[in-house]
């Protein structure tokens, strides 16, 4: 289906199969936190200065305004690693030139406190985290419900989840990639930074799309038959049965691009038996293409031909896009719940990390639409 195509709004597959479940969620700084981990230890040394700050109802840009009113330092002289929510309670690191640290010693303010600091060598950029640890708290949970949430919570720790792109890249009318492709199309903008967001939003809809075939590709290698799979997809038997007798929920594909999790190189899979063990042990996960020229490419085969199937349409945009991969299927780590009844509470902490979207767990527990 082609993306300009009107009144076409994509949802996302869901990997879990129980039905919705009720429970209130805010974000609020009582039941959500977000603590930001760093990808390394603070030289101690060095011309920059790393600020532990911790906010309250505030985006990062308007907590960069806050500073930067303060200390007379220019927005585009501090670093960060990652954009943090604006509802709720965060915790990220912030750097700024250490000449200037005697701006901020007396620094007070109701919604933003500087909790540490650090010296270090070079001003952080956008990246440099290891990823985010997360504290929800749902209300107004039955008790059924809550047996339902500790069975999918439970599942998701062992398999992991689909790695979709949240709400927070679509806009309130799901409509950026729209805006995205009209730009790929010769439309005009002088913001080149929101010119770039709207495009890379473009990419992340096709990504989504992607996934979201591979999800529904594992849900019918779970139900349905080696001969009833054969009239759906076009390719061998043989093939077909290596597909489906992989133990783990979210099968892997011959020729598919894979790279060593968390982090590491992209490479082809050519042992497919040996990669599902690897994957099944964590060390590995299947990637999907953020379409563009210099994307690491599949060989031909299966997993080639969803792609394209995805991204022919689109072939002309190619060139505009730099293009790069990004982990179809991500793992929670430090999961941890607990239930309250009589407050009819459910919380749950867990660490992600960075590129995956904590919504997208409420999204998978809850299968509410609202956070995809």
């Amino acid at each position: 289906m082609n993306l300009s195509d009107e009144n076409t709004i994509f949802k996302p597959l869901f990997a879990l199969k129980h039905s919705k479940i009720d429970a209130y969620f805010s974000k609020n700084s009582k039941d959500f936190v977000v603590r930001e981990v760093p990808l390394y230890e603070f030289s101690g040394s060095g011309e920059h200065l790393i600020l532990q700050i911790c906010k309250k109802d505030l985006s990062t840009n308007e907590a960069l305004q806050i500073l930067s009113e303060i200390s007379g330092v220019k927005i585009k002289d501090f670093g960060y690693a990652g954009l943090k929510d604006k509802q709720g309670l965060t915790y990220q690191y912030l750097s700024m030139p250490k000449k200037m640290q005697h701006t901020i010693e007396n620094f007070s303010h109701e919604k933003l406190k500087i909790i540490n600091l650090f010296t270090h060598n070079n001003k952080l950029k956008i990246g440099h985290l290891k990823g985010n640890s997360f504290f929800i708290r749902l209300k107004k949970v039955s008790k059924i419900d809550a047996l339902k949430l500790k069975e999918a919570f439970k599942m998701l720790d062992k398999e992991g989840f689909a790695n979709y792109f949240g709400y927070q890249r679509f806009g309130k009318f799901k409509d950026n990639f729209q805006s995205g492709l009209e730009i790929l199309q010769g439309k005009k903008m002088k913001n080149k930074r929101m010119q770039n967001f709207l495009i890379s939003a473009f990419q992340s809809e096709l990504f989504n799309r992607y996934l979201s075939k591979r999800v529904q590709l594992s849900h019918f290698m779970c139900d349905f038959s080696i001969k009833e799979l054969a009239q759906i997809y076009k390719i061998d038997k043989d093939e077909l049965r290596c597909i489906k007798e992989q133990k783990q929920f979210f099968k892997l594909l011959k020729t598919e691009v894979l790279s060593h999790y968390p982090f590491g190189k992209c490479f082809i899979c050519e042992n497919l038996n040996e990669e599902v063990q690897r994957f099944i042990n964590k060390q590995i996960s299947p990637t999907g293409a953020l379409f563009g020229e210099k994307m690491f490419e599949c060989e031909n085969g299966f997993a080639k031909d969803i792609e394209e199937e995805i991204f022919n349409p689109y072939l002309q945009f190619k060139s505009q896009m730099q293009g790069s991969r990004r982990y179809l299927w991500s793992f929670m780590q430090n999961t941890k719940f607990t239930y309250d009844e009589e407050k009819a509470h459910f919380c749950m902490e867990f660490f992600l990390q960075k590129g995956s979207y904590a919504t997208q767990i409420l999204s998978e527990l809850l299968h509410n639409e609202e956070y995809l």
